[in-house]
């Protein structure tokens, strides 16, 4: 049977009150026996009775003064043990002695491991959610390449009219398997706070126009052009550079890749009004655009607004969530504006860097 911590007879009053009662007694004894000259006899009745008396009167002031908050500490702990957190704000203390001290420190540990707690449950749901997604995004190319590769032994290899056919279908799902595990690691990456963001001063113009340029052939190849509008080459952003080339590089992919035949990308800078210390960086596309109901979300991992128009063009479903995430790695905001049959506008925000002249 468990035993009760707390009832009615308090057994830290009493070891208190005993304890100080028989310091008293000693004390008493030794001083009528030894400065007063009486008997051992009276110095010992009068020590006894005022044992018993101080006893009493200790254990009664000590159980009254501590009874409630060593409850109170009692319940607090209880309530961590249990995993059952509750508001102690209408909770107040006089913060007298040590005691109070004790409840505080309960308190604010009854909050850290609240917090530690739905932080793991965060952790926990992120993880199912994610080995759900890698799951279902890694079935569908997994089993494509089976049924081309069972499909080639069972004898269609031999026929020169398909066999390259089902090869040339197989390698497009092993590169989106490539893909997909590449995207998965840096996202994963970035999501736990492995991927570190190496910021340095660099010229946004040279980093837009590498991007850009390094695009033109998939844009040629989808009958989409790119434009770049003229700012400033020697603007300077902190940033790292090879984060916001990525960041660039899913804008404008996306943008080609949603595009009509015949559109347009445009890449620009323009000020941000909400804040004259930083630029904002757009990607502007002629493309199907994205309903109002979907913007919210096209930044999730692996959501997509048509998932047959994605696969089909070998997209991942993470190339959004990437760019949010590293945005977010660098403090910076990233905004979404799209009207469907119109376009779509995907911009983010730079902090500039201010070279100021030395003097000789």
């Amino acid at each position: 049977m468990r035993k009760q911590p707390f009832s009615r007879s308090s057994r830290l009053a009493f070891r208190i009150a005993i304890r100080s009662a028989l310091l008293i007694g000693a004390s008493v004894l030794l001083l009528n026996r030894f400065y007063l000259q009486e008997g051992w006899y009276f110095a010992g009745v009068s020590a006894g009775l005022l044992v018993l008396l101080s006893t009493v009167v200790i254990y009664f002031v000590v159980s009254r003064a501590e009874s409630d908050r060593l409850e109170t500490l009692n319940y607090i702990a209880r309530n961590i043990a249990r995993k059952r957190f509750e508001d102690y704000e209408n909770l107040t203390t006089d913060g007298r002695d040590e005691l109070d001290y004790l409840i505080k420190q309960s308190i604010r540990a009854s909050k850290t491991v609240e917090r530690e707690i739905q932080r793991l449950n965060r952790i926990e749901n992120y993880r199912k959610e994610f080995i759900g997604d890698i799951s279902h995004e890694l079935k569908t190319p997994i089993f494509a390449i089976q049924g081309f590769i069972e499909t080639l032994l069972n004898g269609a290899i031999d026929d020169t009219d398909v066999n390259r056919q089902f090869l040339k279908k197989a390698m497009r799902n092993v590169n989106r398997l490539i893909f997909l595990t590449k995207d998965l690691m840096e996202i994963s990456k970035l999501e736990t706070g492995e991927l570190k963001s190496d910021v340095q001063d660099l010229h946004l113009r040279e980093v837009v126009m590498d991007v850009t340029e390094s695009l033109q052939y998939k844009a040629r190849k989808e009958n989409v052009s790119i434009s770049v509008q003229d700012f400033d080459k020697n603007l300077l952003v902190s940033a790292d550079r090879n984060q916001i080339k990525q960041v660039l590089i899913n804008l404008i992919e996306n943008a080609i890749k949603y595009n009509k035949p015949g559109g347009r990308v445009t890449v620009g800078i323009k000020p941000y009004p909400k804040n004259d210390e930083k630029v904002e960086v757009f990607v502007q596309d002629t493309g199907i655009g994205i309903d109002q109901k979907y913007i919210d979300r096209v930044t999730e991992r692996f959501f997509r607004v048509d998932k047959s128009r994605s696969r089909e063009k070998g997209g991942t479903g993470l190339g959004l969530a990437i760019v949010k995430h590293i945005m977010e790695a660098h403090g910076e905001r990233f905004f979404i504006d799209s009207t469907p049959n119109v376009g779509s506008t995907f911009s983010f925000t730079l902090t500039k860097v201010e070279r100021t002249q030395v003097s000789v």
